[in-house]
């Protein structure tokens, strides 16, 4: 009732394209205390539901604002391994679930998560705490993204002997080689590894399981693997002039940045780049507001973003009343610093000229029409819309369908599902009793905070697996209110 909801102050648009670097001014403790006494300790917290991890958040609002920094590190810790990531990228379903949203502009709870993260590191809260005794148990982690990374700091603070399988260089997957610099510093990354190393996990780069590293010998040397590698098989759109040089998936455009940040060299035949161009970006999701992001720090002659889908409302749908996820219309940072975005637009044809370059994009708007009861809604082309717009960049980020099959999972022989994901029950396991599964791998794309809610409590099942029980903290599912963001 006294305090406005504040947030820190983002650099200037025109001077951040010049750099990578993270795109908020410093928060200081003082401010952030301020809006943590916006929390209303609410008799029925509703923000517990709305984070996929059960944050405990109006516990540790009240121990910022009494500025019990241990406190505040201490519960948030226990619920979150990683909240110096998912402070700086989650999209925070916890504060559109925030009672005071309602009616006001809602708790800053992601700015908070960050900050206690930020003071427990600077404080030395944050230490490496290797478990006093082993169990002689040895688990296989397949994949170092938010999922696997989350498992193994679990797993390992049960005394279990963790490896992390990676088939990239560097360790972090979707944190380290997908997600931009510019939201995402590596420093913050690399810092939690170190700590995660100094607890005895072990780490294995350029290890890709199913190619260079046999399944066999995995599954001979460990009493239990689980699969975490993500949702990597991007989505395709198979339209005329699909294989003209200039067309790429998003991801490898981000990869590629990303990697030539940390100071990786590509062939110059193998190299993408925005500059100078005209940039068409095929989807309106994260993914195609982190190209156009890079599109702009590239210096892009010109920058399109297309979405198929009907331009959202300013304001929460009716459709997606509190507290769930709303459907409204959200401007990223990377909007900010230039981009022309259009809806319920398709893409018909991609057009080169004779040496199979990509010069120009064919698209035409689209009508969504109104279905009869029980059928979904059909969208179909507008009369004489179709144009043709200049474009020698096109990024394809319309999301992914499911993780790679052939090497890994055709070897273990896992069952898939209906969409192609890892089949699991409940506790995790897959078909083949040893082998757990979680993360993007089995339930599909989805959020940074999910791939962490989904590593811990698979670490949960695996620990019951070998040992009978589990002293690993449980997420109470029944607060959860999977609709919300699932």
């Amino acid at each position: 009732m006294e305090y406005g909801r504040e947030l820190p102050k983002k650099r200037d648009p025109k001077l951040r394209v010049n750099d990578y670097n993270e795109l908020y001014e410093p928060f200081g403790e003082d401010k952030v205390q301020t809006q943590a006494a916006r929390c209303m300790d609410c008799g029925v917290p509703f923000c517990h539901s709305g984070c996929p991890l059960g944050n405990i958040i109006p516990d540790f609002n009240d121990a910022v604002y009494e500025q019990n920094w241990e406190l505040a590190a201490e519960i948030l810790f226990s619920t979150n391994n990683f909240p110096e990531f998912t402070g700086r990228i989650c999209p925070a379903p916890c504060e559109a679930a925030c009672v005071l949203g309602i009616n006001k502009p809602p708790v800053t709870i992601e700015e908070i998560e960050k900050s206690i993260a930020e003071v427990a590191f600077e404080k030395g809260y944050v230490r490496a705490k290797e478990p006093a005794v082993r169990t002689g148990k040895k688990v296989a982690v397949i994949g170092s993204g938010p999922a696997g990374l989350a498992a193994a700091a679990q797993l390992n603070k049960v005394g279990h002997s963790v490896t992390v399988f990676e088939r990239a260089d560097k360790v972090g997957g979707l944190l380290r080689y997908g997600i931009p610099d510019f939201k995402l510093e590596k420093w913050v990354v690399d810092r939690r590894l170190r700590v995660m190393e100094d607890e005895g996990v072990v780490f294995k780069t350029n290890a890709n399981v199913g190619d260079n590293i046999k399944v066999a010998d995995v599954m001979r040397s460990f009493d239990a693997v689980l699969l975490t590698g993500g949702s990597t098989v991007p989505r395709d759109l198979n339209i005329p002039g699909r294989n003209l040089k200039g067309v790429y998936f998003a991801m490898d455009f981000l990869t590629q940045q990303n990697g030539r940040i940390s100071g990786k060299a590509f062939a110059p035949q193998e190299e993408i780049w925005a500059t100078d161009k005209n940039v068409v970006v095929i989807g309106g999701g994260d993914t195609g507001s982190d190209c156009v992001g890079t599109s702009n720090r590239h210096r892009a002659k010109s920058i399109t973003q297309i979405e198929v889908l009907a331009k959202p409302p300013q304001e929460r749908d009716a459709s997606t009343p509190w507290p769930n996820w709303p459907m409204q219309l959200r401007t990223s940072t990377s909007h900010e610093e230039g981009c022309d975005r259009n809806w319920a637009v398709t893409t018909k044809e991609f057009m080169g000229d004779g040496n199979g370059n990509l010069t120009s994009v064919k698209i035409a708007q689209m009508d969504w029409v109104t279905a009869a009861p029980g059928e979904k809604p059909k969208f179909q082309e507008v009369p004489g819309s179709e144009r043709v717009i200049p474009c020698e960049l096109a990024l394809l980020a319309i999301g992914f369908v499911h993780p790679q099959h052939n090497g890994m999972i055709q070897e273990l022989g896992v069952e898939l599902d209906e969409r192609g994901n890892v089949k699991s029950g409940d506790n995790f396991q897959t078909t083949v009793p040893k082998v757990f599964a979680a993360g993007d791998m089995r339930r599909g794309q989805s959020l940074v905070v999910w791939a962490i809610s989904e590593g811990r409590e698979a670490a949960r099942n695996i620990d019951i697996y070998l040992t009978g029980t589990t002293k690993l903290e449980a997420r109470d599912i029944s607060m959860l209110n999977t609709a919300m963001f699932a």
